[in-house]
């Protein structure tokens, strides 16, 4: 008989992240297996790492165990994570990592933590005990004995039995909160424009318009293709597009934009005109224009913008590239790059590059997220970027899109978040750098000015906002 979980797809698909890309195999259902703890070891027993499930009410509380299922009438340390997450919120998760005591004798399943924390499942009566000290550790509303509705025992395989990544992944959600809550604050330095814009360029395919999506999804808190993406040898985005990004449905608008460009072609007379991009970059292409390979923007154009204001221009360009592909770039695409980035220099505009299609999204970023590994940063794409463009390793970022994910993943999201970071602090170096002839003029916004946190940095920054406000 096929048994299935009474977990949602959502659930379970975000309980098979939390320790990384694992995934959930079900063992052992209260409503379908006998209600004893008996059933329970003998089900369970020697299938390496599990998680024991309980389904109450209004939320859902469970136990990861790094190590074996104990056999009856036994007990055993094991590195445990404990998790609660309400039944309808799966995302607000609080999660603890515990050196637990497991113990499975004639009537309980009983986790017991070494600063006092204790979980029991009594299967027969379809009970659930918790003590005080953890229902506040979990934020349960919950009483400390409750029936609960299913208790679930899954296998899960995948998972690394390394104490800290598993504490890393633990982190990770955490660490994107408070990425999303300084990317929310936000304002562009010394208040000279309301906001911030980013222009994306690169070959064809690179992942210029993904990237745009997935920063979007992020603040959305699920997945969103406004802008077309696709994997033809010519370029998808036909026109010039400038997205601005809502915090959340209905929300607010953040203060920057992403600028869509037409990909980069190696062959004459296909792709984005390298003529064009000191129009872009000058503010002088309207949203939407419909970019011709074979005829490049003239100052008289009837769409062009004369005279375009500060807040029109570029402020940072990000070089969009496949890590898969940039150490085999063609003569002619990197001739292509080497006139953009002059141009972009000629204009003052702050530049980054963003390698996309990244593998091992956990192995990125160190513990702290704040740098990249040593691993990364020597890898030869990373010093062909630096050599090509003349671009600081703090400013060649690695992200991989969302393409055909159905949900949310924090370490991508972590990633493409301080990507995004970094572009606005470019931006915010060439605001403040710009010369005094352009900047006397304009008046202040009324708007609140809230500063990024400046002090040294290496990598992606060195500005932690899980510890600086």
């Amino acid at each position: 008989m096929d048994v299935t979980t009474r977990l949602t797809w959502i659930q379970e698909q975000i309980l098979e992240k939390l320790l990384g890309n694992t995934s959930l195999t079900l063992l052992y259902k209260s409503s379908v297996h006998q209600l004893c703890t008996l059933d329970m070891s003998k089900i369970c027993g020697h299938q390496r790492s599990t998680m024991t499930v309980i389904h109450l009410k209004q939320a859902v509380v469970g136990v990861f165990m790094l190590e074996e299922f104990p056999i009856l009438h036994s007990d055993k340390p094991s590195t445990c994570v404990w998790f609660s997450f309400k039944e309808n919120n799966s995302t607000g998760m609080s999660t603890l990592l515990l050196n637990t005591q497991v113990e499975v004798n004639g009537t309980l399943l009983k986790f017991s933590s070494l600063d006092g924390l204790s979980l029991s499942v009594n299967p027969r009566e379809y009970k659930l005990h918790l003590n005080d000290a953890l229902i506040k550790e979990l934020k349960l509303n919950a009483k400390p004995v409750s029936g609960y509705l299913e208790c679930e025992i899954f296998r899960v395989d995948g998972v690394k039995n390394d104490l800290g990544f598993i504490k890393k992944m633990l982190t990770v959600r955490q660490y994107r909160g408070r990425l999303l809550s300084a990317l929310r604050a936000y304002r562009p330095k010394k208040d000279l424009v309301s906001e911030v814009r980013i222009l994306l360029v690169g070959p064809v395919g690179s992942g210029k318009s993904s990237f745009f999506n997935s920063v979007k999804s992020a603040f959305q808190g699920h997945l969103t293709r406004q802008a077309i993406v696709g994997s033809d040898e010519t370029s998808i985005t036909k026109q010039y597009r400038i997205y601005s990004v809502k915090d959340g449905e209905g929300g607010k608008t953040l203060p920057f934009m992403l600028c869509d460009s037409m990909g980069l072609d190696e062959r004459e007379e296909a792709g984005l005109c390298i003529d064009d991009i000191s129009h872009i970059l000058k503010g002088c292409v309207p949203d939407r224009y419909q970019f011709n390979p074979c005829k490049p923007i003239k100052p008289k154009h009837p769409t062009s913008v004369t005279s375009p204001p500060l807040k029109d221009r570029i402020h940072c360009v990000a070089y969009v590239l496949n890590i898969n592909s940039v150490n085999t770039l063609s003569a002619k695409m990197v001739a292509k790059l080497k006139e953009v980035h002059k141009d972009a220099g000629a204009c003052g505009v702050g530049q980054v590059a963003l390698l996309t299609n990244v593998n091992n999204c956990d192995e990125v970023l160190d513990d702290s997220f704040l740098n990249m590994t040593e691993n990364m940063t020597s890898q030869s794409q990373v010093k062909n970027v630096q050599n090509m463009l003349n671009i600081p390793i703090a400013n060649i970022l690695m992200v991989s899109n969302y393409a055909s994910e159905r949900s949310l993943e924090p370490m991508k999201d972590v990633l493409i978040l301080a990507a995004l970071r970094q572009m606005l602090r470019a931006a915010d170096d060439s605001l403040e750098d710009l010369p005094p002839e352009e900047t006397g003029n304009l008046a202040p916004l009324e708007s609140t000015c809230v500063f990024w946190k400046t002090i040294s940095c290496t990598q992606w920054g060195g500005w932690d906002p899980l510890t600086q406000p």
